[in-house]
Parts: structure tokens; sequence; C-alpha cells
């Protein structure tokens, strides 16, 4: 089973960006976590980081057929991310939206996700755990359906 683990924009800053809301754990640790797990849960991840909305369209694009399930981070795209959105809606594949903080429990505006209504569901508020709390919810999702 290959899965995908697709982290959006400025996330590559985990550790220094606003600790006090994401914690210190960097990107590179939260990865490695992903890959300890999957691991041991016998599946394989590919992981992707950027902070352009093109270029994890285009990663979605080009795994349409040998991805059975991604998990994405969407960042500063979780309000805006439209091609993001018609992206995830067009995989045959079930998708789970993470976020390392409760987006309801933050500003205003990052309240509404654009893309929550394109996902299976989303995990949010348990900081690096949201990762592999999703990435266990997506391997049983595949394993019964």
């Amino acid at each position: 089973m290959k899965l995908l683990v697709l982290h959006g924009p400025n996330l590559n800053l985990f550790g220094r960006r606003e600790p006090h809301i994401y914690g210190t754990t960097t990107l590179a640790q939260i990865d490695a976590r992903i890959a300890a797990l999957a691991q041991e849960l016998g599946v394989e991840v590919e992981t992707i980081q950027s902070n352009h909305e093109g270029s994890l369209v285009d990663f979605l694009h080009q795994h349409i057929d040998d991805a059975q399930g991604a998990l994405v981070n969407p960042a500063g795209l979780t309000q805006h991310g439209v091609s993001l959105h018609d992206a995830i809606k067009a995989m045959p594949f079930p998708v789970i939206e993470v976020h390392m903080s409760n987006i309801a429990a933050r500003e205003a505006w990052r309240t509404h996700s654009i893309i929550s209504p394109a996902v299976r569901g989303t995990i949010q508020g348990l900081g690096p755990q949201s990762y592999l709390a999703a990435l266990r919810s997506l391997v049983e999702i595949n394993r019964v359906d």
C-alpha cells in the first residue's frame, strides 16, 4: 500500500515558526515519525513539502494511479486552495486533512476549510500526533474498504 503525505506552505518551518502554536518538532522529525510508523504498519509513504499549490496538485496527479491514499496538511491553502480542493476531489483514493493545531480554536478566518468538503475526514489539534493518527486511520480505511 502506497500512501502520500503532502505538507503545504511554510510547514518547512515547523520547529521555528510560532512554537507556541506548533511546538518545536521539525518537519524532518515529523517525516521520520511518519516513516517509522509506515514501516511498522507495512506501508510505503512518499512525502512532499511545497510552498506552491501547483506542486502539490502535480504530486497528486502524478500518483493518481499508484497511490491508495493521502494525508494533506494544506497549511495556508486551507482557506483558499481551490486547485488543491479540486485535485483532491479527482483522486480515486481516500484523503485525510491534517492540522497540527486546532484551526477551529484559532483566528476566525482560519476556522473555515475549503479543503474539508473534498476529504474523507480531518484530524487536527494533536500536534505531530495528528499525522500519526491520520496515517493509522488511512491504513485502516484501506484495509476495511
